[in-house]
């Protein structure tokens, strides 16, 4: 039985996304689905997040982050390929990290 391929994808979130527990209900689901990457804010107000993992699953997550937490107002999602290099931002030793501020 073969393994799953991993992706990358890079999403930004706009909408209310900030100062709603975004982040923190992003890493709480990344990590109930045994995703890799990162999330942070952006100053221009969006989200920013990394997701490496196996595709469907990455779909579903995306799904959440539509839906984000209680107030939270999700307008649009940007998504693009991410790449692994890109994984270098996580804190060493994380599998999923909220990174500061960008």
């Amino acid at each position: 039985m073969s393994e799953t391929p991993h992706v990358v994808v890079h999403i930004v979130v706009h909408g209310r996304v900030q100062g709603v527990g975004y982040r923190a209900f992003v890493q709480r689901e990344a990590e109930r689905l045994c995703l890799e990457g990162w999330v942070r804010n952006c100053r221009d107000g969006t989200v920013e997040v990394l997701f490496k993992g196996e595709a469907d699953v990455i779909e579903d997550m995306i799904a959440a982050c539509r839906r984000g937490p209680f107030g939270a107002r999700v307008d649009a999602i940007d998504q693009r390929a991410g790449s692994d290099a890109d994984l270098r931002a996580r804190v060493p030793g994380e599998e999923f990290s909220v990174l500061p501020t960008f």
